[in-house]
């Protein structure tokens, strides 16, 4: 659990190639403990997750001051629903620091604004990509809900669905956020159902890259809701590992599968397909990613599936990459 923890504890739409590195540009890295956190028994950290344990350190005034305005200009650019349409609005939020999830995250907002015609309605909360300081807001707890609150105040919820992809780390108690050695926490399944229902949103998909990520589905799962996720409750994911392009689910789902103008159900079992035979190749124990579409669920999908878009070719290096013959580690 410590390990997992220590690991893990719109012009920003653009493609995974396009980054250029900054010469001697060092993304944040995971260096030490986390302080309480450390030494929280399991229960203990599920409780914490629930109440939205949330922790920042060390940070600069100046530093504080500037993450306020990108998230204030981020969430400027939302534009209001259109009355009698079914808009869509993504968030894409990456998590963790380690430069993979800022690349996903990236390219899932790019690729889920395209499929569900949300240009002008998303926002990618991500750290570095890797080749430069981020200029986006970063992923946190605290960012994130305060992205979801203004998608409600601009959606009407009778109509207009939410399209959340989240990528980071996993712990049997939920998402893990860990921002360098200066920003650790969680959000557990009750405090995103907390959180949605709180803000009305009930149109939602919801898409979790992370290991255990399959926690989720039973609190999460209702009748206007489909989520896919990365594992079951009791499993690892695959494809963490800092200098990847894409974790397993990213790659399969994002870069492949919803990339076609292929209906969500269908594009969930193909991403699962493809997982489980990148996890047979490399003798890994099977994630079983998960997929739950309620029946009301169709009423928004069959809108916003009247309307795909044409395929886009694949970006990035494959997730399996960097396996080598070798085990990938999990999250």
């Amino acid at each position: 659990m410590l390990r997992i923890l220590r690991l893990a504890a719109a012009v920003a739409l653009l493609p995974l190639a396009a980054s250029a590195q900054v010469p001697g540009y060092q993304p944040p890295q995971h260096t030490g403990g986390t302080p309480l956190i450390d030494r929280a028994s399991p229960p203990e950290l599920a409780f914490l997750a629930d109440q939205g344990l949330a922790m920042e350190r060390d940070r600069h005034p100046v530093q504080v001051l500037a993450e306020h305005r990108r998230l204030a200009t981020a969430l400027a650019t939302l534009q209001p629903q259109r009355a009698g349409t079914v808009d869509a609005y993504v968030v894409s939020v990456a998590l963790d620091s380690d430069p993979v999830f800022g690349r996903e995250a990236r390219e899932a907002g790019r690729v889920l604004a395209r499929r569900y015609a949300a240009t002008g309605r998303t926002i990618v909360l991500a750290g570095s990509d890797g080749s430069a300081e981020s200029s986006l807001a970063m992923g946190s707890p605290a960012s994130l809900t305060a992205v979801l609150a203004r998608v409600a105040e601009l959606m009407d919820g009778r109509e207009d669905v939410l399209v959340l992809y989240t990528t980071s780390h996993g712990a049997p108690f939920g998402i893990v956020y860990n921002d360098g050695d200066q920003g650790f926490g969680a959000i557990s399944p009750t405090r995103l159902w907390q959180t949605l229902s709180t803000l009305g949103i009930r149109n939602r998909l919801l898409l979790i890259s992370a290991c255990y990520s399959g926690i989720f589905v039973p609190l999460l799962a209702s009748d206007t809701t489909a989520i896919l996720t990365a594992s079951s409750a009791e499993r690892t994911s695959f494809g963490c590992q800092a200098d990847n392009d894409w974790t397993f689910f990213g790659d399969a789902m994002i870069n492949q599968a919803l990339r076609r103008p292929t209906p969500l159900g269908a594009a969930g079992a193909e991403a699962a397909t493809l997982i489980g035979g990148w996890e047979r190749a490399a003798k890994l124990e099977p994630s079983q990613p998960q997929i739950s579409i309620g029946a009301g669920a169709a009423r928004w999908l069959n809108v916003l599936e009247a309307r795909l878009p044409a395929a886009t070719p694949k970006v990035g290096r494959p997730a399996t990459a960097s396996l080598d013959g070798a085990t990938a580690p999990g999250r």
